[in-house]
C-alpha cells in the first residue's frame, strides 16, 4: 500500500508527529525505530518531519517531556508544597498515579529509556531526580512519625514506583477497570500499608 496523496494526508505539526513517534518508539523500541518508521506510520515524508523537528532525539524529548511537564507541575501544586509531610506525600503519589494512567504512552516510553544517547541520559537523570524527590518526602513523613519508619525511604520510593510503573505494562484504557478505579486501588494499597506501627 503506497503513501497517501497530499490531499489525503492528515496535516501534521510537531505535537502530532510526536504522538506518532511515541507509538512507534513503544512498538519498535527507541533504538530499533527510525525516522523512516515514524514517517511511514504518519503517512508523511521524512522531509516533512525535519520541517518540524531536527531529528529522532527531539521527538523522544518532546514525547517524554510531556510526562515530565505533568509531573513537575504536580510537584508545584499546593497539596505538594504545604501541609503535613504525609499529606504532601499522599498528594504527590496520587497525582503521579493519575498522570501515569492519563498519559500512559508517554510514561511508558519514559520508563523504557535506557540511557544510550545524550537525550536518553538526560531523561534517565531526570527520572532519577524524581525518585530522589519522592524518597525525600518519604523521609520527612517518617521523621514526623506519620508513616512507618522501619523501611529505608529510598527503598520505599523504589518499591512504590515499581508498583506504579507496572501500570504501563498491563493497563489498557477502555477495559473493565476505569482509570479512577486504578488510581484508587494503587493509592489505597500503598498507604494502607504505610500506617505507623502500633507501639506496645
Amino acid at each position: 500500500m503506497g503513501r497517501p496523496s497530499a490531499k489525503e494526508r492528515k496535516p501534521y505539526d510537531g505535537e502530532a508527529i510526536a504522538d506518532v513517534a511515541v507509538r512507534v518508539f513503544l512498538e519498535r523500541g527507541y533504538d530499533g525505530a527510525s525516522l523512516d518508521d515514524v514517517a511511514r506510520a504518519a503517512g508523511i515524508t521524512k522531509a516533512s518531519i525535519y520541517y518540524h523537528v531536527p531529528g529522532k532525539e527531539a521527538l523522544l524529548a518532546r514525547g517524554v517531556g510531556r510526562a515530565f511537564e505533568a509531573l513537575d507541575a504536580a510537584m508545584r501544586e499546593r497539596g505538594a508544597k504545604s501541609g503535613a509531610p504525609a499529606a504532601r506525600l499522599r498528594h504527590i503519589v496520587r497525582r503521579t498515579i493519575e498522570i501515569t494512567v492519563a498519559m500512559l504512552p508517554e510514561v511508558a516510553l519514559l520508563l523504557r529509556v535506557r540511557g544510550n544517547t545524550r537525550a536518553e541520559k538526560e531523561i534517565v537523570a531526570r527520572r532519577r531526580e524524581f525518585d530522589h524527590v519522592l524518597a525525600r518526602h518519604f523521609a520527612r513523613a517518617q521523621r514526623a512519625g506519620e508513616i512507618r519508619d522501619d523501611i529505608d525511604p529510598r527503598l520505599a520510593a523504589r518499591l512504590l514506583f515499581g508498583m506504579l510503573n507496572s501500570i504501563t505494562e498491563w493497563y489498557r484504557p477502555g477495559g473493565k477497570l476505569a482509570a479512577s478505579d486504578i488510581v484508587e486501588a494503587v493509592f489505597r494499597l500503598a498507604f494502607e500499608g504505610l500506617e505507623p506501627r502500633r507501639r506496645s
